[in-house]
């Protein structure tokens, strides 16, 4: 199990922007009917190299997460190099196969929001979906690359588009 930071973990004035932006995106992801997460991935330069919200529901696509669609969408642009030095935002904190997409895309720093623990508040207890015991940061310490890992981090603004959600 992961030990929660505080609420303001760490974050730089930058990091709370781009946060912010990822937060943001997941209430699009919400507003059009899909799962609310969010996530953007910014270069060491604050270059915004890709975002994207989750789409599950209106793609159809089981794993058309947040964080791994930006990172489909960056990789093809960005060399290794470029992502290796990279910071990947995302609302909620990186699900196995996201941060499994996150190691392999060589992307070398992860802020996120609200962490599965609290996640799991808001989703009740769901069988189907049990990876909330499972932290990237477990898939990050199998990395022969550091991945650096800051979260969760603005609680309450990670938290607010996940109200109602999940339970209806």
């Amino acid at each position: 199990m992961m030990t929660a930071l505080p609420d303001q973990a760490a974050l730089s004035e930058e990091d709370g922007r781009y946060l912010r932006l990822a937060i943001d995106l997941s209430r699009v992801a919400r507003e059009r009917g899909n799962r609310p997460f969010g996530a953007a991935i910014v270069s060491a330069e604050g270059e915004i190299l890709a975002q994207a919200w989750n789409s599950n529901i209106e793609s159809g696509d089981c794993t058309a997460h947040a964080e791994v669609s930006a990172i489909r969408a960056a990789s093809p642009h960005h060399s290794r190099e470029t992502l290796a030095r990279a910071t990947l935002y995302s609302s909620g904190e990186p699900c196995v196969m996201c941060a499994g997409a996150i190691f392999w895309s060589n992307i070398g720093r992860v802020v996120f929001g609200i962490d599965a623990e609290r996640l799991r508040v808001f989703r009740g207890e769901r069988p189907e979906q049990r990876d909330a015991e499972l932290s990237c940061r477990d898939v990050f310490a199998s990395s022969p690359h550091p991945i650096e890992c800051i979260g969760p981090a603005l609680l309450a603004e990670a938290s607010a588009p996940h109200e109602g959600f999940w339970k209806r």
